[in-house]
């Protein structure tokens, strides 16, 4: 088999369910993370927060969730799909800023899908130059949903004020929030009052001000628990707790259990599904 010299970052599809081997909270909590995703809704329907707005979606829709970009999804019983993980240093033609399209075209859709299948070709048999091959195709459905997004600028408004700040407000909960900053210090950084920031987020989002900050530290502290083996201080002071019992009793406050109960708990599951 002929050696492939370039390495371009592995970018991977998967079932809509991956995303969530550990539990629900893996997405339903605001959090962000280092890759970019391109998530191909096929079925079912749900609600996706995406960058200071919240908006629902039906079957035949695609999502992207640029890296860095705070964002949660909850979806139906129902709901079956593809995702997408492209690390951020490769280089695609997606969008610029995060999106949530539907496609309501037959001939759109079967272009999506045909693309998403020969994917998963070539990520299951990984012939020759397979890499290059996953970023082509990838690139091609970056660049379709690009041109369905243009077919539609003309009648997309332009961001209100409202929604300016809400998505400073998440930018900044994306930079800082393993600093500990509380809401009121995001608002004082936003010019702002805390009042106006809760009203403003709960009106984009569904979501107070406060409530977004505290999913995103939840996240990350769960997150860890599970993907490291740092003692509970350290996971406190990494998220900017100023003690193991702060940190204890927050986990304990949000979740039901303590930190160590739900780290026993991810072992354990890991250790029945190997």
């Amino acid at each position: 088999m002929p050696f492939d010299p370039t390495h371009i970052g592995e970018i991977t599809v998967a079932p809509l369910s991956q995303l969530t081997p550990d539990g629900s909270w893996q997405i339903e909590l605001a959090h962000d993370i280092s890759d970019h995703l391109l998530i191909w809704i096929t079925r079912g329907q749900g609600r996706v927060f995406l960058n200071g707005q919240q908006r629902g979606f039906g079957p035949q829709s695609v999502i992207f969730v640029p890296a860095g970009t705070l964002w949660s999804l909850e979806l139906g019983r129902q709901c079956i799909g593809q995702v997408m993980t492209v690390p951020a240093s490769t280089p695609m033609d997606f969008p610029e800023t995060a999106e949530a399209l539907r496609i309501p075209d037959a001939q759109d859709q079967a272009v999506i899908n045909s693309m998403f299948q020969a994917m998963q070709a070539e990520q299951q048999d990984r012939p020759a130059l397979w890499y290059r091959a996953m970023q082509a195709h990838g690139t091609l459905i970056a660049i379709h949903i690009r041109r369905l997004m243009a077919g539609r600028s003309g009648s997309r408004p332009k961001p209100t004020a409202a929604q300016r700040l809400a998505q400073g407000y998440c930018g900044r909960i994306v930079e800082c929030y393993a600093q500990h900053a509380s809401m009121a210090d995001h608002a004082a950084a936003l010019n702002v009052t805390p009042t106006h920031l809760t009203r403003v987020c709960k009106s984009e989002t569904g979501k107070t001000a406060g409530a977004l900050l505290t999913e995103r530290q939840l996240h990350a502290a769960r997150n860890l628990l599970i993907m490291s083996e740092l003692p509970m201080r350290d996971i406190a002071a990494t998220l900017g707790f100023g003690s193991a019992a702060y940190f204890t009793r927050f986990i304990t406050q949000h979740t039901g259990e303590t930190p160590s109960r739900l780290r026993k708990q991810a072992r354990d599951k890991l250790k029945r599904s190997a």
